[in-house]
């Protein structure tokens, strides 16, 4: 596996902020519904999101790994 690119990071730190976004706008769905199933929809949506914050933060954990620990000089 090679070290992901500066470009590959970025667009996992945006998704992890599209995520966490989701995750509140379902939360705040999930709080305001008074239809039990639009209620249950926000929180399993929430539960979704949360896996999805997972994958990515642990492909950034696994980039930790092959990343360079020094700057590279050019």
């Amino acid at each position: 596996m090679q070290a992901l690119t500066a470009k590959e990071l970025e667009y996992l730190v945006d998704s992890l902020s599209n995520e966490d976004l989701l995750i509140k706008q379902n939360a705040v769905m999930a709080a305001s519904a008074s239809n039990p199933a639009i209620k249950q929809l926000g929180a399993n949506m929430i539960q979704t999101h949360l896996q999805h914050t997972q994958m990515l933060l642990q492909s950034i954990g696994q980039h930790q790994q092959f990343a360079p620990t020094q700057p590279q000089s050019h």
